[in-house]
């Protein structure tokens, strides 16, 4: 990797680290940057990024910040994207847990907050937009997208379950219909198996069940929050509704209302909504404990992106594949619409807030404007907001 882009990787995700909010939206903010503006890839890659994370447990875009990464600079790019995309987070969240914890509260910027909800769901809107024009060219795919969608509203299968079905219906509609058929049996008899042995939640939690009886030291806190990295599917808030009930319900490890302070640290901290394991680590350990709740949540996304990449750098170009990801790309488009539409009552709960949706939506749309400025524009307007209201 060669230095200039070295340079680049490290600024482009320690600012995207430091100013990026909004959970899912910020594969928005990624996909603006770096797909469109930059060019570092793609569509059809970006795409495929996209789908390889929503099959893996773990922090969703974390690993397609490593993703990108890696296509910009091998290896060592994704490991360095993913780095600085993180740190920034756990250095706000560290500092605003020792505030928190020194004065019993912590001052949020409500209208920043407020006004950058409106911006990062019209950013979100737009990346979803562009990349479903791309991903969704036939009657099929629109077919797939609707199915991907449904399912994931009123069915209990997973995001990483229908995005697995969907790959194997591209195999049946776009390579070998028997290959397609032997797929889809396999994944159904997986899942199966998965809800008889009671689902990811058995799986990342049973071992500590329990575990709230003797105080938690920095292996307890290491060991939770790695099963929770590598083992629990559907993004970042799914992740955090299984933290709360194991650290609250179950180990005892906080109170209630000490995990809802958390959680709006949280939202204040720009980067990965994950970053709540630092606290977590906090409350229990101090700064040790900080770091290992942090480094714990997010190395097993290292280490699938890592080990995985290489191969699926070749596996991409195989004919099955890429009838796979024909099948996948409009399904993840159908998944994060679904995304989207339960974004927007928090995102643009009234008319100013909605109008700010709209300006956001149309500048992009019209002109190649930077997410970071328009985010810098959104946090101001609901300042200013705040202060005259």
């Amino acid at each position: 990797m060669s230095v200039s882009n070295w340079k680049e990787i490290a600024s482009s995700f320690l600012k995207i680290g430091c100013m990026a909010y909004g959970g899912p939206a910020i594969m928005g903010i990624m996909q603006n940057e770096f797909q469109e503006k930059r060019r570092w890839v793609d569509k059809e890659r970006f795409l495929e990024g996209l789908s390889l994370v929503n099959l893996l447990p773990g922090a969703g875009a974390t690993q397609l910040g490593i993703f990108l990464g890696y296509a910009r600079g091998g290896w060592w790019g994704g490991l360095l994207a993913g780095l600085c995309f993180v740190l920034p987070a756990l250095c706000i969240m560290l500092a605003l847990t020792a505030a928190y914890a020194a004065l019993g509260a912590t001052p949020l910027m409500r209208g920043a907050l407020y006004g950058l909800g409106p911006v990062v769901l019209a950013i979100f809107t737009v990346a979803v937009y562009r990349l479903g024009k791309n991903a969704i060219t036939g009657s099929a795919q629109i077919a797939i997208a609707a199915a991907a969608a449904l399912a994931t509203v009123a069915s209990p299968l997973g995001i990483a379950t229908v995005l697995a079905l969907a790959g194997g219906v591209g195999i049946l509609l776009f390579a070998s219909r028997r290959q397609g058929l032997a797929v889809l049996a396999a994944i159904a008899l997986a899942a199966a198996l998965m809800h008889w042995l009671g689902g990811t939640q058995m799986l990342a939690f049973g071992p500590n069940a329990g575990a709230g009886e003797r105080p938690a030291g920095l292996f307890d806190i290491g060991a939770f929050f790695f099963k929770v990295g590598a083992f629990t599917f559907g993004g970042g808030l799914t992740m955090i509704a299984f933290v709360q009930e194991q650290v609250v319900n179950q180990l005892h490890w906080l109170t209630p209302r000490e995990f809802v302070d958390g959680l709006a640290l949280g939202q204040f901290t720009p980067g990965p909504i994950l970053m709540v394991a630092a606290y977590v680590g906090f409350k229990l350990a101090g700064v040790a404990g900080a770091l290992v709740g942090a480094a714990a949540i997010f190395l097993p996304s290292f280490i699938l992106m890592l080990s995985l990449l290489p191969m699926f750098e070749h596996m991409r170009k195989l004919a099955w594949m890429k009838a796979a990801m024909r099948g996948i790309s409009p399904a993840v488009t159908g998944v994060l619409i679904v995304s989207l539409i339960q974004m927007a009552p928090h995102a643009a709960p009234d008319m100013f807030a909605a109008s700010v949706f709209v300006a956001t939506a149309l500048i992009l749309l019209i002109w190649r404007v930077g997410a970071i400025k328009l985010m810098l524009g959104g946090a101001l307007l609901g300042t200013l907001r705040d202060r005259l209201a």
